[in-house]
């Protein structure tokens, strides 16, 4: 899916002394594998949800999509369990450890085997808050927001495992572990974005707001990526990553037959109801890999402010003509998908209406100041996590 990068040292990796590594690794892979197909099964587990509330409704709780997220928890346990079990038992190739609660076991399995506890947990939580209240009125309900937190915690525990095994690594098996942690990148960006999707859809594009939310949420992971993996263009793989993976969404769900089977039904609806193009987040990312691997040598906070601006300014660039081309008649097709809606948007809202929200000339300047700063911020937060997933072993 992705091509693979030059091995190149990323930002902060070159000024830092050389690491020994082992040249064999002797932990098994399988759970690594099975860490990533709980990331990659939670992403899309959520879209097909999404897609199937806003094309059926809720018809019943085991539908497909439920299956394919509670799958996702189980494949995180599973992937846990067998790091976590052969640690405490203390067998020979069981790889380096923490403890926690009398167990052993890598530090990303026991961040998985929580998340993946969350995921169930919020299982019978949302039944009865479904049979209580009926269908969401927002993407963050109580049992949803105990979900999001367990799937941020996958993906996070995925990232944390693949890390620590890949600083244990070398050779062909080190290069299959950043491919693997650029997958799982992706995953999260993937992740964060949806949890703030009725903050980032179309309408919304042309709002300072808009710009601050994926400034705070896409610039850390990009950042902790390209620390973690060491590679030079870590961070604009992981974009790939998540604008396939949508791209992916966006052109095949509209292949599956789907009917509404609740009312009232506002819009025809015949198939599912994919995600949106994806947020032209790659320029940016290859902006800012650019830009950190030309500081290298200089990783102060001048980098950090100056990276933060340019990967905002080069979003922006990219993004404010974009909505603009979305909203057009040119979009309403099926490449670019600006043509489905949810069986129950009525009329009269403005994404039905191909309108954007509108705020004064100065909010719109002071949310885009804030976004800077809060992007900044966060791409140093990025970078201080890409360090320490740089150096974690266990």
């Amino acid at each position: 899916m992705l091509v693979r990068m030059s091995v190149t040292l990323a930002p902060d990796v070159a000024a830092r002394p050389a690491r020994a590594v082992p040249a064999v690794a002797t932990d098994a892979m399988w759970p690594l594998w099975c860490a990533l197909g709980s990331s990659l099964s939670a992403a899309f587990g959520v879209h097909w949800d999404i897609a199937w509330h806003r094309s059926i409704g809720r018809d019943s709780f085991w539908t497909p999509p439920h299956v394919a997220i509670y799958a996702a928890a189980i494949l995180a346990a599973v992937a846990a369990l067998a790091r976590i079990v052969p640690a405490t038992l203390g067998r020979p190739g069981a790889g380096a450890s923490v403890r926690v609660l009398g167990f052993r076991g890598p530090l990303g399995a026991f961040i998985s085997a929580w998340g993946g506890g969350a995921m169930l947990a919020s299982a019978p939580f949302d039944d009865w808050w479904h049979n209580a209240y009926g269908l969401d009125v927002k993407i963050l309900s109580p049992p949803h927001v105990v979900l999001a937190l367990g799937i941020i915690a996958l993906h996070v525990g995925a990232l944390v495992m693949l890390a620590g095994a890949l600083n244990r690594s070398a050779g062909a098996r080190r290069s299959t572990l950043e491919l693997l942690l650029i997958v799982v990148g992706g995953n999260m960006l993937v992740g964060l974005l949806t949890l703030f999707m009725e903050k980032t859809v179309r309408p919304f594009m042309h709002l300072g707001s808009f710009y601050l939310v994926v400034g705070l949420t896409a610039t850390p992971v990009l950042a902790a990526v390209q620390g973690a993996t060491g590679r030079r263009w870590a961070a604009s793989a992981s974009a790939l990553a998540y604008s396939i993976f949508l791209l992916a969404l966006l052109w095949t769900f509209p292949l599956v037959p789907a009917q509404p089977k609740l009312g009232p039904v506002l819009v025809p609806v015949s198939s599912l109801v994919p995600p949106e193009f994806p947020l032209l987040l790659l320029p940016a990312a290859l902006a800012l890999d650019a830009w950190c691997w030309r500081r290298r040598e200089r990783p102060g906070a001048a980098t950090v402010a100056l990276g933060g601006v340019l990967f905002l300014a080069v979003f922006f660039a990219c993004q404010w003509p974009f909505a603009s081309f979305l909203m057009s008649p040119p979009a309403r097709n099926f490449f670019w998908g600006a043509r489905y809606f949810d069986f129950w948007l009525p009329a009269s809202s403005a994404y039905r209406r191909y309108a954007f929200l509108h705020e004064a000339g100065s909010a719109t300047a002071i949310g885009l100041g804030a976004a800077a700063v809060g992007t900044a911020l966060a791409l140093g937060a990025g970078r201080g996590v890409g360090r320490w997933l740089a150096r974690l072993r266990r």
